[in-house]
C-alpha cells in the first residue's frame, strides 16, 4: 500500500495469509525441499496436539516426527527407527492419502501432495464423526433388515397360532403390541425415514421421521392413501416405482420435493416388497434418506468443473484469437507505413485498428472471467467506469429495473484491475436483478471516504483514503443466515443449476487482493446494499498512459531468430523486423530453432512464441538458448497469460511481449534487451 515500506507490506501480507489459514477447519502444513516448515495453521497444532513451540518457520519436519515418536504416537518400537522411516518417506515428495487413528481415538485423514520446487503440502482432516456415521448407518441398515425379517417371522407365527388356537389370541395380541412399541421406538430413533404400505397403496406404518418429512404426524399417516400423504408432485414421480415394487421387485430411486419456504429437498428411497409363501406381494417397506446436502455438494463440484473447463477453453481461444489479431494489427500498421498519414487512409485504417484493439480487450475480459488473466492494477477513474457499466447493464437487465448512477465527488481514482472491477459490478448487478423479479431500482453510487483505524478494522484494511462504490437495490433482501454465508464459495440461494455460488466470493477475493474491503447491509423486503471500498490514488489514468514511440534501435543489423508455428503470424513479424532493420532467420518449432542456435553463432536475438507444438515450447527453448549462448538476447511472445510460468522472465533475464502487439511495442521489447 502507498506509504508503507516493503518489509511492513510483507509483514501485513504474511499476517493476512496466516489469519486466513487459521480460519480453515482442516489442519495444513507446507514444507520446503529441505523439509523445513514454511506455513501452517492452528488447526494443525490442535488436531495433532503439537505445542506452540514447534510452530515456527524453518522448523524441521523431523522435529514433529520425533515429538510424535517420543510420546508413543506410532506405537512401540525404536524412536530413531520411527523417525528415520518417516523422514525417508517424506523426502520422496510423493502424493499420499492415509487415515490414522490417534491414541485419543480421533481419526485423521492425512492427504499430502507435492508442490513445485520439491515442496510439500499436507492437509489433516478430522473424520471421526464421518466414520462413526458410516458405521452407524451400516449397523442401522443391518438392524432394520433384521427387524424386517423378525417382524415377518412374528406375523407368520401369529397367523399359525391364530389358526391353531383362539385361546392364545389375547396373549399373542399383547406380544404384538409390545413388539410394535419396541419397533416404533427403534425406527423413530434412527436417522432414516421408514414406512410400510399395503398392496392397496395405503399406509399401515410410518415412523416419526417419515411423517414429518411430508408434514404429518405418525398417527395421521396410517390408513391414508400414498398420494394423500406425499402430495401430487412427489406421487407423479414415484408412482411407477411403487408399481414395480408391488410386482415383487426391490427398487431404489431419488426424488425432489418443493417446500413451502421455497427450498427444494432431495431424498433417496428403497422399496422392499413383502411377499408371502404363495408369492403374492402383501405390501412394501419404505427406507428413505435426506440427500439434499449431498446433492448440493455434487452440484457445487459440477459448477467447479465447468469453471475449470471454461478456463481451459478460454486459454486455447485466447492463443488462437491473439494470433489472428497479431496478423490483422501487423498488416494494418504495415499498410499505414506504406500509405503514409493521408486522411483518406486513416478513415479506413483507424476504425479497423480500433476494432482490433477492442478484440484485444475482449480476450482480456474472457481471460479475466475464467481467472486465466493475472490482476493488472492501474489507475482507474471510477465515475467513467460506472457510466460505461451502466450502459452495458441497461442492455442486460430487464426494462422493469431502473439503473441510476450517481457520483458524489469528481476525480475518484483507484488502483485496481479495471476488468475485474467491471466483473465485480456486473456480478452485483445480476444479483440485484434476481432480487427484484418484479422490477425496481438499481443505484450505483461513488464517493470518497477517509477511514480511521476503527473504521478500517471493520473491513480488515489499513486506515487511509478510499473510494466507495455502493450498489443498492430495493429487492427481497437477505435473512441473517444468508448474510453470514454470502461470501462462502459455492454458497447460493438459487435453484440447482441457476448459479455456481462463486459470484460473491470472486467479488470479495478481488476487493481484498486490491487492498480494500466490503460492507454489506440487507433487510428482508427492503433491499440490499453492497459497498466496495478500494484504496484511492492520486495518480491519474493519464499519468499511467505511456505513449508508444518507436525507440532508436541500437541493435539494428543484428541477426534475429524468429520462432513461430503460425506461418501468417511469422510473416507479419518478419516484415516488422526487417522494416526496423533486423535481418531475420525463421523456425516453425522449438527443435528446429535449437538446432539453428547450436550451428549459427551469428544469431544475436531470439524472438520466440511460447505456446508451440512439439517437444519444446518457447520457455524451454529460451532456457536452452540461455545455457548454450549466455549472451543471446531473448524476447518471449504469447497471447495466453499462463504461457510463461511465474518467475521465469525475472530469473532468466527474458523479456515478455503479449500478443497482439504493435510495431512500437516490439521495438520497445527489443530495445529493453539491451539494458
Amino acid at each position: 500500500m502507498a506509504g508503507e515500506s516493503r518489509p511492513e507490506t510483507d509483514r501485513l501480507f504474511r499476517e493476512m495469509v496466516q489469519a486466513g489459514l487459521d480460519l480453515l477447519d482442516p489442519g495444513l502444513t507446507v514444507f520446503d525441499h529441505d523439509l523445513r516448515m514454511v506455513a501452517w495453521n492452528r488447526s494443525f497444532l490442535r488436531l495433532l496436539d503439537f505445542p506452540e513451540s514447534l510452530a515456527m518457520a524453518g522448523m524441521p519436519f523431523e522435529a514433529f516426527i520425533r515429538y510424535n515418536a517420543e510420546r508413543g504416537e506410532y506405537g512401540p518400537g525404536d524412536v530413531n527407527a520411527h523417525v528415520a522411516e518417516r523422514v525417508h518417506a517424506a523426502r520422496t515428495f510423493c502424493g499420499h492419502y492415509t487415515e490414522r487413528t490417534r491414541p485419543n481415538g480421533r481419526v485423521l485423514a492425512i492427504r499430502g501432495a507435492p508442490l513445485p520446487h520439491q515442496g510439500f503440502i499436507t492437509l489433516y482432516t478430522d473424520i471421526t464423526e464421518q466414520k462413526l456415521y458410516r458405521e452407524l448407518v451400516q449397523r442401522q441398515n443391518a438392524e432394520l433388515e433384521g427387524h424386517v425379517r423378525a417382524r415377518t417371522s412374528e406375523l407368520e407365527t401369529a397367523y399359525t397360532r391364530l389358526t391353531q388356537a383362539m385361546v392364545a389370541n389375547a396373549e399373542i395380541t399383547s406380544a404384538l403390541k409390545r413388539s410394535e412399541a419396541r419397533l416404533r421406538l427403534i425406527t423413530d430413533t434412527i436417522p432414516a425415514h421408514i414406512a410400510y404400505f399395503d398392496h392397496q397403496w395405503t399406509y399401515q406404518y410410518a415412523n416419526r421421521g417419515y411423517a414429518r418429512w411430508f408434514g404429518w404426524q405418525p398417527d395421521d399417516v396410517v390408513g391414508q392413501p400414498i398420494e394423500t400423504i406425499i402430495g401430487a408432485q412427489v406421487f407423479a414421480t414415484v408412482k411407477e416405482h411403487v408399481k414395480v415394487a408391488l410386482s415383487g421387485q426391490q427398487v431404489t430411486y431419488e426424488y425432489s420435493m418443493d417446500l413451502r419456504d421455497g427450498r427444494t429437498v432431495y431424498a433417496r428411497s428403497t422399496l422392499v416388497p413383502e411377499i408371502d409363501a404363495s408369492g403374492a406381494t402383501l405390501g412394501c417397506f419404505v427406507h428413505s434418506f435426506d440427500i439434499s446436502e449431498q446433492r448440493r455438494t455434487q452440484a457445487a463440484l459440477v459448477q467447479a468443473q465447468k469453471m475449470e473447463a471454461i478456463g481451459q477453453l478460454t486459454g486455447g481461444l485466447a492463443h488462437d484469437f491473439n494470433n489472428m489479431l497479431t496478423v490483422v494489427m501487423g498488416n494494418l500498421q504495415a499498410l499505414r507505413q506504406q500509405l503514409g498519414e493521408r486522411s483518406e487512409v486513416g478513415d479506413y485504417l483507424d476504425p479497423a485498428m480500433q476494432a482490433a484493439q477492442r478484440g484485444v480487450e475482449l480476450i482480456k475480459r474472457l481471460l479475466t472471467f475464467s481467472r486465466q488473466q493475472p490482476l493488472e492494477p492501474q489507475p482507474v477513474e471510477v465515475n467513467s467506469l460506472i457510466r460505461g457499466m451502466a450502459q452495458l447493464m441497461r442492455r442486460s437487465l430487464p426494462q422493469s429495473i431502473t439503473i441510476t448512477p450517481f457520483a458524489h465527488e469528481d476525480d475518484l481514482i483507484v488502483m485496481a484491475d479495471p476488468h475485474q472491477l467491471e466483473n465485480a459490478l456486473l456480478n452485483l448487478a445480476l444479483n440485484a436483478r434476481d432480487a427484484m423479479p418484479n422490477g425496481g431500482e438499481l443505484r450505483i453510487e461513488s464517493s470518497g471516504e477517509q477511514l480511521n483505524a476503527e473504521d478500517a478494522a471493520d473491513i480488515e484494511a489499513a486506515p487511509g483514503e478510499y473510494v466507495q462504490i455502493t450498489v443498492s437495490d430495493n429487492g427481497i433482501g437477505m435473512d441473517v443466515g444468508t448474510l453470514t454465508r454470502v461470501f462462502e464459495p459455492f454458497f447460493t440461494t438459487k435453484q440447482f443449476g441457476m448459479g455456481s455460488g462463486l459470484g460473491m466470493s470472486m467479488v470479495y477475493g478481488f476487493v481484498k487482493q486490491s487492498g480494500g474491503g466490503i460492507l454489506l447491509r440487507s433487510r428482508q423486503a427492503r433491499g440490499t446494499t453492497v459497498a466496495l471500498l478500494l484504496p484511492r490514488t492520486r495518480q491519474t489514468p493519464r499519468d499511467a498512459e505511456r505513449p508508444q514511440v518507436t525507440p532508436p534501435c541500437d541493435g539494428r543489423g543484428q541477426l534475429v531468430l524468429l520462432v513461430e508455428d503460425n506461418p501468417e503470424v511469422r510473416k507479419v513479424v518478419r516484415l516488422l523486423l526487417t522494416d526496423m532493420g533486423y535481418p531475420v532467420l525463421e523456425a516453425e518449432n522449438g527443435l528446429e530453432a535449437a538446432d539453428m542456435i547450436e550451428n549459427i553463432p551469428d544469431i544475436a536475438i531470439l524472438l520466440s512464441d511460447i505456446v508451440m507444438p512439439g517437444g519444446m515450447d518457447g520457455t524451454a527453448l529460451a532456457r536452452f538458448a540461455r545455457r548454450f549462448r549466455p549472451a543471446m538476447r531473448i524476447v518471449l511472445v504469447s497471447g495466453y497469460a499462463k504461457g510463461l510460468e511465474d518467475g521465469d522472465a525475472e530469473t532468466h533475464g527474458f523479456r515478455f511481449l503479449s500478443k497482439p502487439f504493435t510495431r512500437e511495442a516490439l521495438a520497445n521489447a527489443l530495445q529493453d534487451t539491451l539494458t
